[in-house]
């Protein structure tokens, strides 16, 4: 009898060391839905130290949440860490990205709201994204406080291309990033430009009437671009400003989109208003006048501006 005892206080002993044993893991981790054997092969995948025996003590203790789980620390005990797994649920805060807004301003909000370290944001982003601008899709998005910047851009990038990717095949049939990115930087102008989503595709006519001609666009929204998003356009600006952005300064389009846009701009940068306008001046009521010739683009200036 003595020796069944002993066999099961090693047992009992091993089996408190195995929970005791310490976890490595982010603050805030990510659990997809699934079985418990899919969460923990998910959960192996990430480096965490996890076995096929955490899978047997999970359907004791409980079944794992799916979605944002808050562990609160990086260095857990293994019975609190898989404890947490199926009681703990992340704070979620929303961040909105609206239509027409840069990058650089984006990544302040994202650092003030979420706290986190706007250098680092800049470097993750830098290193993850494809696109200098018009990488992200306007939206509202719901993210757990305490992630980290890296898994923030991760997210951000990966589901604006997926939904990218999906209009691009509703509309095409297929995704090809550069005419996809094309399209983007044409949609950024019409974003700054346009005072609403119906002139968008009247804009979108006269961008490539310009085009077709020629002209340059000469269009002041291609200026506010990253920082100066928000600052309004001068006449010693357009003239100092050197960047590539410089539709007065330089010809065609420029070549990386001023901001990121929405899928009503994207649409009137595909598919524009079949028109004659060559110009649009900014009205009393806040929507623009559209014109063909100049003669009338300066009548319009001057009842605005008497």
């Amino acid at each position: 009898m003595k020796w069944i005892f002993e066999i099961v206080l090693i047992i009992i002993l091993s089996f408190m060391y195995y929970l005791n044993k310490p976890i490595n893991s982010p603050k805030v981790i990510y659990i997809p839905q699934g079985s418990i054997n899919k969460i923990i092969t998910h959960l192996s995948d990430k480096n965490y130290n996890v076995s096929k025996l955490d899978s047997l003590l999970l359907r004791v203790i409980g079944s794992p949440q799916s979605g944002w789980i808050d562990i609160g620390t990086i260095r857990s005990r293994r019975a609190d860490f898989l404890y947490k797994l199926t009681t703990a649920k992340a704070a979620l805060q929303e961040i909105t990205l609206i239509p027409g807004e840069t990058t650089y301003v984006f990544l302040d909000q994202l650092s003030k709201d979420l706290k986190l370290d706007r250098e680092v944001l800049q470097k993750e982003y830098d290193s993850q994204a494809s696109h200098v601008e018009g990488a992200l899709v306007p939206n509202t998005y719901k993210m757990p406080i305490g992630i980290t910047e890296k898994m923030i851009i991760k997210i951000l990038l990966s589901t604006s291309l997926d939904q990218m990717k999906s209009l691009s095949v509703k509309i095409f049939g297929s995704y090809n990033e550069k005419k996809w990115f094309h399209f983007v930087t044409v949609a950024s102008i019409i974003q700054k430009e346009s005072a609403n989503t119906k002139e968008m595709p009247l804009v979108s006519s006269v961008i490539y009437n310009r085009l077709n001609k020629k002209m340059k666009l000469q269009m002041d929204g291609t200026l506010n671009y990253g920082k100066y998003s928000h600052v309004k356009v001068t006449p010693s600006r357009i003239k100092g400003d050197t960047s590539l952005y410089n539709t007065y300064r330089n010809k065609g389009l420029p070549s990386i989109p001023v901001c990121n846009v929405s899928f009503d701009a994207i649409r009137a940068a595909i598919f524009p208003a079949q028109t004659k306008y060559l110009y649009f001046m900014k009205s009393n009521s806040g929507t623009h006048d559209f014109s063909c010739n100049y003669s009338t683009h300066l009548s319009n200036i001057k009842r605005v501006t008497k």
